[in-house]
């Protein structure tokens, strides 16, 4: 998928194979989305080793087939999100939608939408017609989510935290993808 902004093209396609190179700038928009205060399941200081242990282990499950990782690249990676598909046997009509990344110096330009546009093209194309996910209540995540059609679920008080520590609310959504 190919959008065009203002002075930058954005492409977003699945990776199928999981290289260094990826490993490494994927792990940077990590660590820089905890540096800015996202929560998404790590603590600061996030020390980039750890970002690219992460990364490594979700290359081995893209390897697998258990996990189809998609990825925006334009001046290189700057946003990733992935669909885990590795999911309990009556639950083949599921994916679970995570890490939806984006760069600080990369956000309001619509990669959050191509990417989530790109991760349910996905999860269609491989027969998924549910998707779910988690988000943190009140985040410019969450309103992109209900913007694209996902419906909100409840609120989960305390479910995770900030990567300073304190506890934030969390919100469930799904989407049925053939609607």
């Amino acid at each position: 998928m190919h959008s065009q902004e203002p002075n930058r093209t954005i492409s977003v396609r699945r990776l199928t194979d999981v290289t260094e190179t990826h490993i490494s700038a994927m792990a940077a928009v990590l660590v820089d989305c905890v540096d800015g205060g996202a929560s998404v399941g790590f603590l600061e200081p996030l020390d980039p080793a750890k970002a690219q242990a992460f990364w490594r282990e979700s290359a081995r499950a893209v390897a697998r087939g258990q996990r189809a990782l998609v990825a925006e690249d334009s001046d290189g990676i700057v946003g990733t999100v992935q669909l885990i598909l590795d999911l309990p046997e009556n639950q083949p009509h599921r994916a679970n939608l995570t890490k939806m990344l984006v760069h600080r110096r990369a956000r309001r330009q619509g990669i959050g939408r191509a990417l989530i546009v790109a991760a349910e093209t996905t999860a269609r194309d491989l027969g998924r017609t549910l998707m779910v996910l988690d988000t943190v209540s009140g985040s410019d995540a969450e309103r992109l989510y209900v913007t694209l059609g996902w419906r909100r679920v409840g609120v989960i008080p305390g479910y995770a935290l900030w990567p300073n520590g304190e506890p934030c609310d969390s919100t469930v959504y799904y989407r049925v993808l053939d609607e």
